[in-house]
């Protein structure tokens, strides 16, 4: 990939996990990320295609790190509290921002190629979950599929909600609930 197109990227990212999508114009992402017009456009076509590839590439990022921690030799429960523990890091440093996938939604068209590619995205994510729980239940049956809608849940709500608070507390306490329903206590 070419630096130009690197830097736009990055740029982007920054910008749109920072004020939103829709509050980010191309001018502003040409200007931050210092490249001209003409090879903005040599590389994007418009500020969808860019989001697009934005995400997509989070995206792919988010299930290589699921893929490696699902074939972690560590015990599943560690494996859940390793996500809730990145969680709470994660909210503190993008300074509560939130998950960038559902304020980006937020701001669509109900139908679009970015709006797919996060449809896609989180329906990956809930999977997932599907697949740590069966491993934290010895297996997958609708007992694991519905711990791990249960664990998906937590975790997103847990990122809206360390948004809206503007603290660590909703995953810290999405944590302590997640380790109650894994070791089957009472939440």
């Amino acid at each position: 990939m070419s630096d130009a197109r690197n830097q736009i990227l990055s740029t982007a990212a920054m910008l749109f996990a920072g004020r939103g999508y829709e509050l980010v114009g191309i001018n502003e992402i040409i200007e931050k990320s210092g490249v001209a017009k003409a090879t903005f456009y040599a590389h994007f076509k418009s500020k969808e295609k860019l989001c697009l590839e934005w995400l997509k590439a989070d995206a792919a990022e988010t299930a290589a790190a699921h893929e490696k921690l699902l074939a972690d030799p560590r015990p599943p429960v560690e494996k859940v509290v390793k996500k809730f523990d990145g969680l709470r890091r994660y909210v503190k440093s993008s300074d509560f921002r939130g998950c960038p996938f559902s304020i980006t939604a937020s701001m669509l068209e109900t139908s679009s190629e970015v709006r797919e590619t996060i449809r896609l995205h989180k329906a990956g994510n809930r999977e997932f979950w599907q697949r740590l729980a069966a491993q934290v239940r010895g297996g997958a049956s609708a007992e694991s599929r519905l711990l791990g809608d249960t664990l998906f849940l937590l975790y997103s709500g847990a990122v809206m909600e360390s948004q809206n608070a503007r603290s660590t507390w909703p995953a810290e306490s999405a944590r302590t609930a997640a380790l109650a329903l894994c070791e089957g206590l009472p939440a």
